[in-house]
């Protein structure tokens, strides 16, 4: 039997029009990601995914050393593809700062039924739960499609996090 992340491969499947969690770390912890270089050349990555109709990125947050994206994935791609191609073209622009990626990537499929509340909050919440800003503060890695925001954007309060979120 395999086991690790071998073992989780095996299993994973895409499913076109279906919603992703994703994670993808550097393979240093620490920072990296916040150098404005970097994250711009992230977002341009993943809208070069968008224009192809591989994926589309309805919330993410760009951390110092991941990325968090939730994503519904299109037709031309499996998700491997995806972050393969993601990742991938990235990794040039990693290099003159000493940073990779690390390998592999998380990934949890929504269901259908399944509440994106608690992972819009997650991916929102992410920088404020690791004290990198006061609740005052907006964090410039964060993103949310104008379509998810006209939803979620009304649970916060004038764009700042509730402060029971932060409890």
């Amino acid at each position: 039997m395999r086991r690790g992340y071998g073992a989780l491969r095996r299993y994973r499947e895409s499913k076109p029009e279906a919603d992703y969690f994703l994670t993808c770390n550097l393979a240093k912890r620490g920072t990296g990601f916040d150098e404005p270089v970097l994250t711009g050349q992230v977002v341009q990555q993943w809208r070069k995914l968008e224009l192809a109709g591989f994926w589309t990125v309805r919330t993410a947050v760009i951390m110092p050393d991941h990325i968090h994206l939730l994503i519904r994935l299109g037709d031309p791609g499996s998700l491997a593809e995806c972050m393969r191609l993601f990742k991938g073209r990235l990794a040039a622009a990693l290099r003159p700062h000493n940073l990779k990626w690390q390998a592999g990537f998380y990934e949890h499929r929504l269901r259908e039924a399944e509440d994106m509340l608690p992972v819009f909050l997650y991916i929102y919440l992410n920088p404020y739960r690791a004290k990198l800003l006061s609740s005052g503060q907006k964090w410039t890695g964060y993103y949310c499609s104008a379509e998810d925001w006209s939803w979620f954007g009304a649970m916060t309060d004038k764009e700042w996090p509730q402060p029971e979120w932060l409890r």
